[in-house]
């Protein structure tokens, strides 16, 4: 059975879903439909990308996902087909698949050269890429879709960057939580802090956080917990609470470690 996961920041009051669902029951019946969110920030591609990066991996090899996001094509942004990870990926090439991959190859690239089922050109997703969807789904080799490339747009994403002592990072993405996950990874923490003390400093040193922990049930209720959770980043929250409103932080805001090296 092939599985077809969406993603897009339509939300779920507009009849666009719908849509695309709907199409998909009657092109390809056999399909299982699996919403990734909905609920992404209109036309933010890198909150997209982290979102869809956690979610893929766990989809077995040969899922086609669909990105509902800036699907506009243009000469610069064309409409555009990569496999990673033996995964079909179908958007418009506006940086998301840069940021998806995070540096790493794509195994083909393919400019869509599909005629669209509409004379429209708003609604890409129902109209073009269910229908590259469908073809892959019925055996077509994805390099039949258009023509091969070997480049895709980039997108620079802001990395952690060391200064002396201190790790600098920010703020990537806040869950449903409102807990504060930054683009400091697990390795480059040991990496560069080797074991020593430290702390983690936000809102301009008003709030610090001395000990990494392992759950959000290590602190108190209502206390401020650092932890590594099962993204690979380092995040902040509040036992019991939500950290972003509690805390005044928002997505970009900067989050500083610091350590204690020996002299």
């Amino acid at each position: 059975m092939q599985i077809i996961t969406l993603l897009s920041d339509w939300g779920t009051r507009d009849p666009y879903l719908a849509s695309v669902k709907g199409q998909l029951a009657l092109r390809l019946p056999e399909a299982q439909i699996i919403d990734i969110s909905h609920d992404i920030t209109p036309f933010d591609i890198t909150q997209a990308s982290f979102v869809l990066r956690q979610a893929f991996p766990n989809f077995p090899e040969g899922t086609i996902h669909l990105i509902g996001i800036n699907t506009e094509a243009s000469i610069e942004t064309p409409h555009t087909l990569i496999k990673y990870c033996g995964h079909y990926f179908i958007g418009a090439d506006n940086g998301i698949f840069n940021l998806l991959m995070s540096g790493e190859e794509a195994q083909q690239i393919i400019e869509l050269d599909l005629m669209q089922d509409s004379e429209f050109f708003t609604f890409s997703t129902k109209d073009l890429f269910i229908k590259a969807a469908v073809f892959l789904a019925t055996g077509t080799a994805a390099e039949a879709l258009g023509t091969v490339k070997t480049t895709i747009n980039t997108r620079y994403s802001f990395l952690p960057v060391k200064d002396g002592n201190v790790l600098k990072g920010k703020v990537i993405y806040i869950d449903n939580y409102e807990n504060l996950i930054t683009n400091i990874t697990a390795q480059q923490f040991e990496s560069f802090g080797k074991g020593n003390p430290f702390q983690v400093l936000f809102r301009s040193s008003q709030y610090r956080i001395k000990r990494l922990s392992t759950s959000y049930s290590d602190v108190s209720e209502g206390e401020m917990v650092a932890l590594f959770g099962t993204h690979g980043f380092l995040e902040i929250a509040i036992n019991r609470g939500t950290a972003a409103s509690l805390l005044g932080m928002s997505v970009d805001d900067m989050i500083r470690i610091e350590f204690q090296f020996p002299q």
